[in-house]
């Protein structure tokens, strides 16, 4: 739907007041890398707290003000968010769940409950190693809303 705005090549939020608002859920996830010298000091104290506990933290935290970091995107209620961190050696993985019962989806907050959770990881250890790299953030599944459910797992959708 184009509103005049768009046409005249401005920016514009879309306007979701007919949709009924319903059930919505979606799950990302965000890699984070790290060097051996901070793999390690993950099993170590840190002056900060624990690493990871901390970043699962700010992961939620990040998910609330999700319509403050995008431009366009609607300021929604969620009903939760959840992030965990799951470590294999030397890659720790957030995978973010975020729900709300609205008239538009949740994908952005999970996404940046995921990618809000890997920053704070890298600050946490950047003290240890400026090589930490992030990647692979994406949006693992979504359901909910006029275009029902979606899943990466399926690459026909």
């Amino acid at each position: 739907m184009a509103g005049p705005h768009f046409r005249d090549g401005h920016p514009w939020m879309v306007d979701v007041g007919g949709k009924d608002p319903s059930a919505r859920v979606a799950v990302a996830e965000a890699t984070v890398r790290l060097p051996a010298d901070a793999a390690a000091a993950l099993d170590e104290p840190n002056a900060k707290g624990d690493p990871v506990a901390v970043a699962e933290l700010a992961g939620i935290h990040g998910s609330k003000r999700t319509a403050d970091l995008i431009p366009l995107c609607h300021p929604l209620p969620l009903d939760r968010c959840e992030v965990v961190a799951t470590r294999d050696g030397a890659v720790v993985r957030f995978t973010a769940t975020a729900a709300t019962h609205a008239r538009t989806g949740v994908e952005m907050e999970a996404m940046t409950a995921a990618s809000v959770a890997a920053l704070t990881l890298y600050d946490m250890l950047k003290s240890v190693s400026k090589g930490i790299t992030i990647d692979g953030v994406r949006l693992l599944s979504k359901e909910g809303g006029k275009s029902g459910a979606w899943s990466a797992s399926d690459p026909s959708t």
